[in-house]
């Protein structure tokens, strides 16, 4: 159901600065999850600590955004510097939550497309710092994505199936359509790992990449894991590009994929739309061209 059209104008202020804030909440805990992670730590216990003298941290050290300014990036106890990565993620978290959440109010999307949505930042933005530092994307997060995109089809099948007469149920059908998605992409991408890494002798593409691609198929479909994979080949070659020229890499150099494929998803997120339809559009004007149609 869509819930958009029901939502008081008056209260929207309120609401933004409520998403925001959940979104800066969650983010504190991707910090958690970027460090932990990578290091197979448990995400839930021992509680937040300084990794340098153990000091727990308490409640009133660990406000979002607010904690790290007001302790001016230093450790209560040891004075150790606290990166700004922490604050970074906390900032950027509740901004990507509430463009979210303006944006599918701005478009009249249903109002489930906001967990989806949610769920892809997460995955973005674990990716993407995750990779950047270590040069992995770990399973916890792309089989989270994927099976939390199975779920949402059959909770929400607005996601998938909108404004159409079924015969079979629109869950049954919203579910085939996110699994089918996950199915046809992690076959693409395995295929592109496999024929590169016998093409190249290496890999050209990590198994990572294949399940982070699947994971985003599962949740929002196969159009934004061919742009999300477009834009990070072309980016991600400008990138080494520039490395090699400023000697600062060689021509067989790897590095992390990964970021380039979260800012392709989120920027289908945001843009998805517009570039689908630009996309035929352009399409059926070569088409007319090659055609002889005026």
């Amino acid at each position: 159901m869509d819930f958009t059209n029901q939502i008081s104008p008056e209260i929207v202020p309120f609401l933004n600065v409520f998403i925001f804030v959940i979104g800066a909440c969650v983010g504190s805990f991707f910090n958690v999850c970027i460090w932990r992670i990578p290091r197979d730590e448990s995400i839930v216990s021992p509680p937040s600590h300084c990794p340098k003298c153990g000091h727990v941290i308490p409640w009133h050290e660990n406000i979002p955004l607010v904690s790290w300014l007001a302790l001016m990036a230093k450790c209560s106890k040891c004075r150790i510097s606290i990166s700004p990565r922490y604050f970074l993620v906390e900032l950027l978290t509740g901004c990507i939550f509430l463009l979210i959440w303006m944006k599918v109010l701005a478009v009249g999307q249903p109002i489930a497309f906001v967990f989806p949505y949610f769920f892809l930042a997460a995955l973005v933005i674990l990716t993407a710092f995750i990779d950047a530092e270590h040069s992995i994307i770990p399973n916890e997060i792309t089989y989270a994505g994927m099976v939390a995109g199975l779920c949402f089809s059959v909770i929400w099948p607005e996601i998938w199936v909108q404004h159409r007469n079924w015969i079979m149920p629109e869950r049954l059908i919203s579910l085939m359509l996110s699994s089918g998605s996950l199915i046809v992409s992690v076959l693409f991408m395995s295929s592109i790992a496999i024929g590169g890494r016998y093409m190249f002798k290496k890999d050209a593409l990590g198994w990572g990449d294949v399940k982070y691609v699947g994971a985003v198929a599962a949740l929002i479909g196969i159009p934004a894991c061919f742009f999300s994979l477009l834009f990070a080949s072309l980016t991600g070659s400008i990138y080494g590009i520039s490395l090699i020229i400023l000697g600062k890499g060689k021509l067989k150099s790897a590095f992390p994929l990964g970021p380039f494929l979260a800012a392709g998803t989120i920027i289908w997120v945001f843009f998805g739309e517009i570039i689908y339809e630009s996309w035929f559009h352009l399409s059926e004007l070569i088409a007319l061209k090659f055609s002889g149609g005026v």
